[in-house]
């Protein structure tokens, strides 16, 4: 049964046993039987790195003419067009003038361009991506406009400029990520072409199941009750960013190889690369935190300290932590050694490891 057709048969058990499972790819925690990441683990073997030397240098050929800056830029372009589509103002105009305001707000981009970038190197159009693209950066806005409420992270600035709630009020912007989080699913169920009903829906599923109660959501608890906490390892903190952080970037990729018509394979092993470049975001938002200004991340720096949130700094030193930044990054690229025209997801995953905000 191919990555497909497994959604299609779990959806149609739904409405029998409350056993059944209506979402049926990969478990996304990580555990000893699927793809798990350690903290404890040694250097990369030696074996990864002989294969990792033996693709480099047809990778770096084709790197080589590669303009990513044009590439962003060309992307980032065309997703903002699409973003500014997507949202008119309607009546009431207050909550679309919200939902407009963070979603427009700027930012990189990086899940809906991974999402463009995953469906064309299967073999799909950016205007199959575009939608699923647009929903889940809806989907991010609404994990920022409520991570910055008083009740959350409680923070004044988001891109540089004040955050939701201290334009439109904490109730608007309540009210302004629930919007957006059901718009992204309408969006991908109503405007997504070029694929077939099937693979919308495996989308659809996969998007649903990486922000849930086994997701960011989860991510989202586990951060809460753990701040300030004295016992927090580090496979609470890595049970905390892959399900907060980098369930929604492994999504943004998956969905993208799905709705390009990817094999089950080809999904799978973008699966695994984006958890590892999921992860290593969330690394290196921890290291940025204590090592920039607020005026270079446009956001608050040195919050996580402020709270007492656990860090990979706090629990690895700087050093160690940008040597497991570096070991993700290695092990992300080597899962696309199979593919062919990797050179837009191998440079996002570099841009994402040296990013500087």
């Amino acid at each position: 049964m191919n990555v497909v057709d497994s959604w299609v048969h779990s959806c149609s058990m739904f409405n029998g046993s409350s056993s059944s499972s209506f979402i049926g790819l990969m478990p996304l925690k990580c555990n000893k039987s699927n793809f798990k990441i350690h903290h404890h683990r040694s250097r990369i073997s030696a074996a990864i790195v002989k294969e990792e030397q033996q693709t480099r240098c047809e990778n770096e050929i084709q790197e080589s003419s590669f303009n990513f800056k044009a590439y962003m830029a060309e992307k980032a372009n065309s997703v903002n067009k699409a973003l500014d589509e997507s949202i008119l103002i309607r009546n009431p105009p207050t909550i679309h003038e919200a939902m407009r305001y963070s979603l427009l707000a700027g930012g990189k981009r990086v899940r809906p361009i991974l999402c463009i970038a995953a469906c064309e190197l299967v073999g799909g159009d950016e205007s199959t991506a575009m939608p699923a693209a647009c929903a889940v950066e809806m989907i991010h806005t609404m994990s920022l406009i409520h991570d910055d409420l008083p009740c959350m992270d409680n923070d004044d600035f988001r891109r540089g400029k004040p955050t939701n709630h201290k334009v439109y009020g904490e109730d608007v912007a309540v009210l302004a990520g629930d919007s957006l989080l059901a718009l992204a699913f309408q969006y991908v169920a109503s405007s997504s072409v070029g694929t077939s009903p099937a693979r919308v829906l495996a989308a659809i599923g996969e998007l649903a199941k990486s922000i849930g109660s086994e997701g960011l959501v989860a991510g989202q608890v586990v951060d809460i009750v753990s701040t300030g906490g004295k016992d927090i390892g580090l496979d609470q903190l890595e049970f905390i960013h892959i399900h907060k952080t980098a369930a929604l970037l492994e999504a943004s990729v998956v969905l993208g190889a799905i709705l390009g018509g990817g094999s089950e394979t080809q999904v799978e092993k973008l699966r695994k690369f984006s958890r590892c470049i999921g992860l290593l975001f969330q690394v290196v938002d921890d290291i940025l935190d204590v090592t920039k200004s607020s005026e270079v991340l446009g956001k608050t720096a040195g919050k996580d300290l402020e709270v007492d949130k656990t860090t990979y700094p706090k629990l690895l030193g700087l050093e160690k932590s940008q040597q497991f930044a570096e070991e993700l990054l290695a092990e992300a690229k080597q899962q696309l050694t199979e593919f062919e025209s990797v050179a837009p997801l191998v440079a996002l995953a570099e841009y994402i490891a040296y990013r500087q905000n």
